[in-house]
């Protein structure tokens, strides 16, 4: 894992943590895992439910401990390396510490085939139901060139997906942030670090 700066924060921290994941193994897997549990694929939902107008996705909701009580292989390995870049965030950004443990619960595996996105302005903390969320996480399974980027409106930055391509940011509205349309099939996984249930 190596750390990427997305842009200079010396004057105006952004608080959007970025690594590279140099392990192809694990996005090809999970790319698989997708494919293996199609009987559970189902359309991408927004807080305020379906809607292709504002988000188009195939989408596969992920539980880190399966019905057995055991993490999938292809599950295992990513939340290890997803660990490894929470604790540089961690480094980086040592507030976080105060909030205590934070957990990993369900998460996501997209595909935005062509012509998806999530083209609505959003954040990952907008509801009452999602008020437990501190964190936003997101890794690329997949290499675009010149669309399907990631972009945080209120700081500029247009992220490219490339394979392997990990952020972690603030789930608050100051991180809102759109998913613009693609024309070739684009891969991510995408979850929240959150306040443990009460």
């Amino acid at each position: 894992m190596d750390r990427i700066l997305l842009a200079d924060q010396t004057s105006h921290p952004h608080f959007i943590g970025a690594w590279q994941l140099n392990l192809p193994a694990i996005t090809e897997n999970l790319i698989e895992y997708f494919y293996a549990h199609e009987s559970r694929h189902q359309s991408g939902i927004t807080s305020t439910g379906t809607d292709k107008t504002r988000k188009d996705s195939t989408d596969l909701q992920v539980e880190p401990v399966d019905h057995n009580g055991e993490i999938p292989p292809p599950i295992h390995a990513y939340l290890e390396s997803l660990n490894s870049c929470y604790q540089d965030y961690l480094e980086q950004w040592p507030i976080v510490n105060s909030l205590g443990t934070l957990n990993v619960g369900s998460f996501n595996i997209q595909k935005y085939a062509s012509g998806g996105h999530f083209q609505r302005l959003h954040s990952e903390r907008t509801t009452l139901s999602s008020s437990h969320r501190v964190l936003a996480f997101m890794t690329y399974l997949n290499t675009l060139t010149d669309e399907g980027e990631t972009v945080f409106e209120y700081y500029g930055i247009k992220v490219t997906p490339k394979e392997g391509l990990t952020l972690i940011w603030p789930a608050e509205w100051t991180h809102a942030h759109i998913g613009s349309v693609v024309k070739t099939t684009k891969y991510i996984i995408t979850g929240w670090f959150h306040f443990p249930p009460t």
